[in-house]
């Protein structure tokens, strides 16, 4: 696995735990080689971003229990790929993204500038 450092150079901070998120299911925007889709972007999901993404071939709202996938539903944060949240910035609907929860990965494909453009807090519980 990469360090787990976020975007801003620190410590990369949990994204979600329900529903459970990551690559590996773990609660953090983690990645690895095997990553092949980079699911580094914490965002908080919208019904207009959720609807543009299913539009485009990538339903985020269904269940797919067989992958451990409960379907994510507006007001959760769940890790995304970084191409899809780039994708869904030029379609006008890009998610909110929790810059301390968003593993510096995602600056191999989305810049700081952008994604920072569209950052809010990350609130710990």
């Amino acid at each position: 696995m990469n360090d787990s450092i976020n975007v801003l150079g620190t410590k990369l901070l949990p994204c979600s735990t329900d529903p459970l998120t990551g690559f590996f299911r773990d609660g953090c925007c983690n990645t690895s080689e095997e990553d092949l889709g980079s699911h580094t972007v914490c965002v908080l999901a919208t019904e207009e971003f959720l609807l543009s993404q299913k539009r485009s071939g990538n339903d985020l709202m269904t269940p797919r229990p067989e992958y451990q996938f409960p379907g994510v539903r507006p007001g959760e944060r769940w890790c995304l790929c970084a191409s899809r949240w780039l994708e869904a910035y030029r379609n006008g609907v890009p998610p909110k993204v929790f810059l301390e929860s968003t593993h510096k990965r995602a600056l191999e494909i989305i810049p700081l500038e952008l994604l920072e453009r569209f950052g809010v807090e990350t609130e710990i519980s």
